[in-house]
């Protein structure tokens, strides 16, 4: 890669708090709706169903932003290819950071009827554009200015503001659950977090503004490399690459929102824990998942990003053997373990996601080929997995969900066995 001696460099500092507040936003914003929809948003917008029913169609809005990311991808890619990544995650932050505070203001159902829940899932649309836009040029902003050597670790800062938003959502959540009455946090306290997100918005936009453009794009322009429309290029050159990224990133996903809102879910409905003991379980697991995402990007970057990931993806088809065996105990020390084993899991497969999923496509449609792999995959593994988790287990067993997992870990295990192994120049 050629330099440009008069270009202006990023500072590290800039370039991997730039790539990590972001994303810590996006997912914060994006976690507190989850949490919502399993402790709030069914009482609120979906009352007169039964218990399980209206928590079905609460987790139906829930998934909606997933369908969106994938349009967020292609429009903030197209834009993030042709213009630049700087100006693309600006307004990527700003989308997401508006849905997100418009629904602490929402009237619910009682106020408004059926439009309660009608613009709920508008926000939840609104909430998956940003994000679906976000966290490529995230990615892209931390491995472009990252040394050869070294992608991985940088491309681990972005990745770790998925841990680090699901603590303070989590960690939010409860505060509140334990600082007021269940009486008052229905009635306004849950409006907190959704309200409070724009102060972080706010943050990241001054953070974002300061950042200057990677030099890979700045190269790229400069070598007359752009491409008319980056998503048509995407679908005619590079089929196999978006098709088997996508897959392979599939279990990723799935094994997140099973150890995440699934079990939150089951524990509080099925188990009997209590939200604020369902919480603390949820969140002691996250230090496993922010701990191993800096584990997996050292590894990474020594035995290569494809490896770690088949390594890990074996791991979590042999955990789902084990689903059943934790959740069905109903001990409070086994669902713990449980969660943390898999959120561990969750850590060595996502930490180096992102650097090889942008690997795997040159700069000029890199934006929106990293963006449509990894927003595909939470479609597919994401989008309707509690769903399809609770009604697997509500009509079959718990080992079924196990079953669910282990078939996904497959598919990803093959396609990161038949992908392109082309590693394109940054």
């Amino acid at each position: 890669m050629k330099n440009n001696p008069n270009q202006k460099k990023n500072s590290l500092k800039h370039v991997l708090f730039g790539s990590l507040i972001g994303t810590t936003i996006e997912f914060f914003d994006f976690y507190i709706y989850a949490n919502a929809a399993v402790l709030v948003f069914p009482e609120l917008f979906f009352p007169g169903s039964d218990k399980t029913m209206a928590t079905l169609e609460s987790l139906a809005t829930f998934s909606i932003a997933f369908l969106s990311r994938p349009l967020g991808s292609a429009f903030f890619g197209h834009f993030g290819d042709k213009i630049g990544r700087k100006f693309t995650l600006v307004a990527a932050l700003l989308t997401m950071g508006i849905s997100t505070v418009t629904i602490g203001f929402l009237p619910s159902y009682a106020s408004i009827g059926v439009a309660a829940p009608l613009l709920l899932m508008l926000c939840r649309f609104g909430q998956g554009i940003g994000l679906g836009g976000e966290w490529g040029g995230a990615v892209l902003l931390a491995i472009e200015n990252a040394p050869p050597n070294k992608r991985a670790w940088y491309g681990m800062f972005p990745q770790l503001g998925a841990p680090i938003g699901l603590l303070l959502s989590g960690g939010t959540f409860l505060l509140l659950t334990d600082s007021m009455s269940n009486e008052d946090f229905m009635d306004y306290g849950w409006r907190i977090p959704f309200i409070a997100s724009s102060l972080l918005v706010v943050v990241g936009f001054y953070i974002r503004t300061k950042i200057t453009e990677t030099p890979s794009f700045e190269n790229s322009k400069k070598e007359q490399e752009e491409v008319k429309v980056p998503f048509l290029t995407l679908i005619k050159s590079y089929k196999n690459q978006l098709i088997f990224g996508t897959l392979a990133a599939v279990t990723t996903f799935l094994v997140f929102y099973l150890m995440t809102v699934f079990t939150l879910s089951w524990a509080t409905s099925n188990l009997g824990f209590e939200k604020r003991d369902a919480l603390l379980i949820q969140l002691f697991s996250v230090l496993f998942f922010a701990l191993f995402i800096l584990v997996s990007a050292v590894v990474a970057d020594k035995i290569g990003r494809r490896k770690m990931l088949i390594i890990a993806t074996a791991a979590i088809a042999v955990f789902g053997f084990f689903f059943s065996f934790f959740l069905k105990s109903g001990s409070m020390a086994l669902v713990s373990i449980f969660t943390c084993i898999g959120m561990t899991l969750m850590g060595f497969t996502y930490g180096p996601l992102g650097t090889f999923l942008s690997e795997l496509f040159p700069t000029n449609v890199r934006y929106s080929g990293a963006s449509l792999t990894f927003n595909l995959a939470g479609i597919f593994g994401a989008a309707f997995a509690p769903m399809i988790a609770i009604w697997l287990a509500s009509h079959y067993s718990l080992t079924y969900v196990g079953f669910y997992l282990t078939g996904a870990a497959c598919i990803s295990l093959f396609s990161l066995l038949v992908i392109s192994k082309k590693e394109h120049k940054f």
